[in-house]
């Protein structure tokens, strides 16, 4: 069984998060070449949180993803089910107004029903074991016409770049791993992201769990993509 296999056990994900706690974010930096930073600051347009609204963000980790929305005004939860990277983001967010934390599993949501105005996860939702069942889960815990924005790694839709790309899983993540003092990052980067569904794929899964005005866009060529959604309001 791969690291990314996608019969995924929620325990050893979550232990391997824990590991990589305290430098998770310099490694999202070097993974992505700092373009980690630009995607985040897509995802906070998309999500556009406003002054006294209720904002989720899932597979939160250190928080890092999380404070800009509570910065804008809103309410902000941000919610991981490893323990480790919470206990990282309590410390260095340490009395931020309007942003808490808690522990909670992308399938099993610790809230009540039609609880948020937003609902985000950003790099998280291929971590799940049941990606059908986490989107029916953010749904739930979703107002009726609440909006959820996904950043996740995708697959460029350019077939010479989507080579270079898959190159770039193939040789250049685990020749990284090789120096890292975490490799288990690197390498399930590589091939949870070779596993990960298409653009159009989980368009389709967000369709079928509910979501309604389902669409996307590219970011950096198509290595990652932005899909929005709304919970129906009826």
């Amino acid at each position: 069984m791969t690291r990314a296999s996608l019969d995924k056990q929620p325990a050893e994900v979550a232990a391997m998060f824990d590991r990589t706690a305290a430098r998770y974010d310099l490694l999202n930096d070097l993974m992505t070449g700092g373009l980690a930073r630009s995607w985040r600051r897509e995802v906070v347009r998309a999500v556009a949180a406003r002054p006294g609204e209720l904002v989720l963000d899932v597979a939160a980790g250190t928080g890092t993803s999380s404070v800009p929305f509570a910065e804008a005004g809103a309410l902000t939860v941000a919610c991981d089910f490893s323990l480790g990277m919470l206990e990282q983001g309590v410390r260095r967010q340490a009395g931020k107004r309007g942003l808490a934390f808690t522990a909670g599993d992308a399938l099993r949501l610790p809230f009540g029903d039609a609880s948020f105005d937003a609902v985000t996860i950003s790099f998280g939702i291929r971590n799940v074991s049941d990606t059908p069942a986490a989107l029916t889960e953010m749904l739930r815990v979703t107002k009726p016409g609440g909006r959820l924005v996904i950043c996740e790694v995708s697959h460029p839709p350019n077939p010479v770049l989507r080579r270079m790309h898959g190159l770039h899983l193939k040789v250049g993540l685990p020749l990284m791993a090789r120096v890292s003092s975490n490799p288990d990052s690197y390498h399930y980067l590589a091939e949870s992201t070779a596993a990960w569904h298409d653009q159009e794929a989980l368009a389709g899964l967000l369709r079928q769990a509910g979501w309604e005005s389902v669409r996307y866009r590219n970011l950096t060529f198509g290595v990652v993509a932005l899909h929005h959604a709304w919970r129906p309001t009826e």
